[in-house]
C-alpha cells in the first residue's frame, strides 16, 4: 500500500461511525457467546435518504428483536447475542470498499450485511466473493442478476431487474388502454444513471411490444433539480401517461413541479421514492393514484404487524417496496443460521436452496434470485398497495385516471 493510500485508508477508518450494539451486561461475553455482524451504509451523503428509510431501520429493528428474544439460535439449540459493527460509507463506493475490507480482515465479523443501492452492492460483490461472505443484495435492481448470481456463487439478488418492472408497468397500462381509460401515448423521462438506464432500456421494447407510442423520451443528468422544462414538454406531448424512472430527488421534484404547473396526466408514475412514507408529505397529501415501483400486500396481517413494529422502533413507517424485502432477507438469514450455523459455505448453500417463512410469505429463491415480487404499486386511500402482477395475492385494482392534484 502506498503512503497516499495508507493515509487515505486511515482517514476513512478514522471518520467511519462505529457502533457496537449489545444488551446490558453482554459486552464482556466471550466471542463464542456472540455473533458479530457488520455493515457499511450511507449515513451521510446523497444515498443517506434511501439507506435511512429502507435499510438501516430494518437492521436496527431486526437486531433489537433478535436480542430481545435471547439472540440468534444456533443448530445446537444455543443462542448468541448479536454485536454490530457499523461504518458510515459516506455514500462513497471507495469508502464502502475500504470498510468492507476492514470488517472482513480486521473486525473479523461473522456476517456482513449489504449496503443500500444497486451501485453499492455491485461495488462490493467481488470483495464479498473473495472473502467468502454471503451477500444479500436486497436493494439492487439489475437485469444482470442471473449473470451476477452465476459469477458470484454466494450472492443473492432480491429486487429483480429493470425489465421486470418495465413489463409490469406495460401490463398495467395495457389493461387501462384496452378498457378505453387512457390513450396509447406515453411521455417518458429517466435519470442518466445506471438505474434509469436499466429501466428505460427495458421500458422501450416493453412499451413497443404492448403497442404504445412513446411520444416523449428524455433523460436528465443525476443531480438535476429543475424539472419545469421537462414536465411542460411532457404536458404538451398529448400522452395520457407520464412515466419517470427516477431516484428520490427526481421523483420528489417532478411531483412538486407537476403540481405547480397543473400537470394532471391520467397516469403519473415515478421511480424510487414513490413508495417512501414521506411521499405523502412531498405530494402535500395528494398522493392518491400516483404509481411507482414496488408495492406491498397492504391487507396482509404479517405486513401490518411489520409496519407497526417498524413504527415503534424507528418512529416512522417503512417504505412500501424494498423495506419489507430487506426485513424478509434478515428473517431468511436468521433461519439459515439456526439450521446450519455460521460457516459461510453452508450458510450460502442454505440461503440458495432453503425455504423460509417471512413477512412477505414463504420464500424460496430461484437461482439465487427472489422472483415473487411486486412490480407496480399505487397510492390508494393512504397506503401504497401492489397492483401488478394483477394476479398476485393481495393485488389491488389500479385507480385510473389518477385524481387531479
Amino acid at each position: 500500500m502506498t503512503g497516499h493510500s495508507r493515509r487515505a485508508f486511515m482517514h476513512a477508518a478514522a471518520t467511519c461511525s462505529l457502533l457496537a450494539l449489545t444488551l446490558s451486561g453482554t459486552a464482556a461475553l466471550a466471542d463464542d457467546h456472540t455473533v458479530k455482524i457488520g455493515y457499511a451504509i450511507a449515513k451521510t451523503g446523497p444515498n443517506a435518504t434511501g439507506a435511512g428509510i429502507t435499510t438501516l431501520p430494518n437492521y436496527q429493528l431486526w437486531v433489537s428483536k433478535v436480542n430481545e428474544a435471547g439472540g440468534l439460535a444456533m443448530p445446537d439449540g444455543s443462542k448468541r447475542m448479536i454485536e454490530v459493527v457499523e461504518y458510515d460509507d459516506r455514500s462513497s463506493n471507495e469508502d464502502l470498499v475500504r470498510a468492507i475490507e476492514r470488517l472482513a480482515t480486521q473486525d473479523n465479523v461473522d456476517i456482513i450485511l449489504p449496503p443500500w443501492g444497486t451501485g453499492a452492492n455491485l461495488a462490493i460483490a467481488p470483495l464479498m466473493d473473495r472473502f467468502g461472505y454471503p451477500q444479500l443484495a436486497v436493494t439492487a435492481v439489475t437485469d444482470k442478476a442471473p449473470e451476477f448470481a452465476a459469477r458470484w456463487k454466494r450472492s443473492f439478488w432480491m429486487l429483480g431487474g429493470g425489465h421486470d418492472y418495465a413489463v409490469g408497468l406495460a401490463d398495467a397500462l395495457t389493461a387501462a388502454r384496452d378498457a378505453g381509460t387512457i390513450n396509447g401515448k406515453i411521455a417518458m423521462v429517466s435519470v442518466a444513471d445506471g438505474f434509469g438506464i436499466d429501466l428505460v432500456n427495458g421500458a422501450r421494447p416493453a412499451f413497443a411490444d404492448a403497442g404504445f407510442e412513446v411520444v416523449y423520451d428524455k433523460s436528465y443528468p443525476l443531480g438535476t433539480s429543475d424539472f419545469a422544462a421537462i414536465l411542460n414538454e411532457a404536458k404538451d406531448s398529448g400522452a395520457d401517461s407520464f412515466v419517470a424512472f427516477s431516484y428520490p430527488p427526481g421523483s420528489f421534484g417532478m411531483t412538486k413541479t407537476a403540481q405547480s404547473i397543473s400537470y394532471n396526466p391520467k397516469v403519473f408514475y415515478i421511480g424510487v421514492g414513490g413508495a417512501f412514507p414521506i411521499y405523502a408529505k412531498i405530494a402535500d397529501g395528494k398522493q392518491q393514484g400516483v404509481m411507482s415501483i414496488g408495492g406491498v400486500n397492504a391487507e396482509s396481517e404479517a405486513i401490518q404487524t411489520y409496519f407497526q413494529d417498524h413504527i415503534d422502533s424507528a418512529g416512522a413507517p417503512p417504505d412500501s417496496w424494498a423495506s419489507a424485502i430487506t426485513f424478509a432477507s434478515l428473517q431468511m438469514l436468521e433461519q439459515a443460521v439456526e439450521r446450519v450455523g455460521l460457516d459461510h459455505e453452508q450458510l450460502a448453500a442454505e440461503l440458495s436452496t432453503g425455504t423460509f417463512d417471512t413477512i412477505i410469505g414463504e420464500v424460496k429463491l430461484e437461482d439465487n434470485q427472489l422472483r415473487d415480487l411486486w412490480w407496480v404499486g399505487q397510492w390508494q386511500d393512504g397506503a401504497f398497495k401492489g397492483v401488478n402482477p394483477a394476479d398476485k395475492a393481495g393485488a389491488s385494482s389500479p385507480i385510473i385516471p389518477k385524481p387531479e392534484w
